[in-house]
């Protein structure tokens, strides 16, 4: 009899782990090829991961709540002709965990809901029968929750009862007449994360906390970004050069088009599209910023895949943008658009995550004159936008120096040294200059 093992898949650039949500099958079930085998969840995506080949559930190797790094065997399958005999034709509606389906009534089936969001639930005294999901497939996030709490009536408090917690401390007040200390800091708001002052001191006790401070302690994802930007600057030697670009032209050509581009596409017409159409163009004369380090070698990508770093509820996520250099600047500003909305809206797929060779970055409008991003591994360069405002600046006219004010913007490219010299990066960044103030740019 042979057999195979079902691996955790890549999910996503970053993601580095996931945690069994639910299993679909149990031991001894016969699946065919494609039916889903269990439900897997992340900080970024949540996915089904199918049967790649008909055959029989063997063993589970994984527990449901537990949380392991991509690759680990998650089931093995029985693949012999026998054991996939009389393999049940593939059901629209995937089958019951074990464990769920034992403490569910018949008719009644467990809510569909993220590890996360159950044990939020649980300490929030929240029914997820009365949640409704915006994850995929309808699945209840931790998001989902939190505003399904935030939506809750406020109790009125008995009569006699303590005050309120105090919004500006969420400590409640002192009974009168009591000569013992308020209580120590309690979470603003349920699903908060946020720990109490005891719990705090108890678990961060090398510092001196005090009251009033509050500890908010990392999200998963929090974690999954702190550990990959630690891992890039460990990485890669990082090197950065800005570059000042007057965006008269830009801001012309945009104005000029921004109305109709609304009503014919029904969405704004942002200076982003322009930034990525001119860095592609750029990416093309300057392959060594489209590469990635493997091992002792460097690998010059022939494909120009461009992710765009966008600030999501649940923190920074990076969709790409495929062949970008293909596009128009229509296409891009569409693309952009599409990938920024669902982003926001927690709909992006695993691949629309993977196979960046270069990023850039836009950190906002406001307080950005300049900054170096970190590099989103494994690439070697990222590209990021500060905030276009009006200065003086010194032109030549009519073969006199004078004063005028104009649109002014920096870029500051972020490169890894172990494959980008000075030179060729500088030359990048100029070229992605040069375009963006030639605004030679055709709806």
């Amino acid at each position: 009899m042979s057999s195979i093992a079902v691996p955790l898949p890549e999910l996503g650039e970053s993601v580095v782990e996931g945690t069994v949500a639910r299993w679909l099958v149990k031991e001894g079930d016969v699946v065919v090829m494609d039916q889903p085998l269990v439900e897997v969840t992340t900080d970024k995506v949540d996915a089904e991961i199918p049967a790649p080949e008909a055959g029989r559930v063997e063993k589970l190797l994984v527990a449901e709540g537990e949380t392991v790094a991509v690759g680990t065997e998650l089931v093995r399958l029985a693949t012999d002709a026998s054991a996939a005999e009389g393999a049940p034709a593939r059901s629209a509606e995937p089958a019951a965990a074990p464990a769920a389906a034992a403490s569910a009534a018949p008719d009644e089936p467990p809510a569909r809901a993220t590890p996360v969001a159950s044990a939020l639930a649980d300490e929030a005294g929240v029914d997820l029968e009365g949640v409704t999901g915006t994850g995929v497939g309808g699945r209840i996030t931790k998001d989902d929750v939190v505003q399904h709490v935030a939506r809750r009536p406020a109790p009125s408090p008995p009569a006699g009862a303590p005050a309120a917690p105090s919004p500006s401390t969420g400590a409640p007040a002192a009974q009168a007449g009591s000569s013992a200390p308020a209580a120590p800091a309690q979470p603003a708001s349920a699903g908060s994360g946020a720990l109490s002052l005891d719990e705090a001191r108890a678990r961060f006790g090398s510092y001196a906390l005090q009251e009033g401070d509050r500890v908010q302690p990392m999200s998963p994802l929090r974690k999954l970004v702190a550990q990959h930007m630690v891992y890039s600057k460990h990485t890669s030697p990082h090197v950065g050069t800005v570059a000042e670009i007057d965006m008269g032209g830009v801001a012309a050509v945009r104005d000029g088009a921004k109305r109709a581009f609304r009503e014919a596409n029904g969405y704004a017409l942002t200076y982003l599209p322009f930034i990525v159409h001119a860095t592609v163009r750029a990416l093309r004369e300057f392959p060594a910023l489209n590469a990635s380090v493997i091992e002792d070698a460097i690998v010059e990508k022939r494909a120009v895949h461009v992710g765009i770093a966008v600030e999501t509820e649940k923190g920074l996520v990076v969709p790409v943008v495929r062949h970008a250099d293909r596009l128009s600047l229509a296409g891009l500003a569409a693309a952009v658009e599409d990938l920024s909305s669902r982003a926001r809206s927690k709909k992006l797929s695993a691949d629309d995550l993977k196979g960046g060779t270069f990023t850039v970055s836009n950190p906002g409008r406001t307080g950005n004159l300049y900054g170096f991003a970190i590099i989103n591994q494994p690439q070697v360069g990222i590209l990021r936008m500060g905030e276009i405002v009006k200065r003086p600046v010194v032109r030549d006219i009519d073969g006199a120096d004078a004063i005028v004010i104009r649109p002014m913007m920096h870029l500051a490219l972020s490169y890894d040294h172990r494959a980008v010299d000075g030179a060729p990066a500088n030359g990048f960044l100029h070229r992605v200059r040069a375009l963006l103030e030639e605004a030679e740019f055709d709806l």
